[in-house]
């Protein structure tokens, strides 16, 4: 599977096509509303990254204290970071519902990492949700 930038581009088109078929909308009209679609992605991925760096030690408090047995520096990179970032939301985006935010990092660990890390995410998130 080709996942270059071409590649992207071709999506973005498929995708600006559709809208512009089925939206009925101006080729540029249709252009401008992806892109802006996609900014917001990247506003929003700004947001949680610089968030989660910059509340590190707080976030990092809240997950030892729910993990049990489990130090945080023996955490896959990939775990710690979902977790990290989902305290960080459930925290601060109170327009998104703890069991959405959960279900992304569930879903993300699903994707990135292993089914016991699956289990895991849930739980510890679940935990520091109630004690939020």
């Amino acid at each position: 599977m080709t996942t270059g930038p071409r590649h992207r581009a071709r999506e973005a088109a498929l995708q600006i096509l559709y809208f512009w078929e089925v939206g009925r909308a101006a080729p540029d009209e249709a252009i401008d509303a992806f892109f802006a679609l996609h900014d917001a992605q990247r506003a929003f991925a700004g947001e949680l990254v610089r968030g989660t760096i910059a509340e590190i030690a707080e976030i990092d408090a809240l997950i030892a204290a729910r993990s049990e047995h489990w130090r945080l520096d023996r955490l896959a990179v990939v775990d710690r970071m979902i977790l990290r970032m989902a305290v960080w939301e459930l925290r601060h985006e109170h327009d998104t519902p703890a069991p959405v935010v959960i279900d992304e990092a569930i879903e993300l660990a699903r994707t990135f990492s292993t089914d016991d890390s699956v289990r895991f995410v849930n739980g510890i998130l679940d935990a520091i949700r109630k004690g939020l």
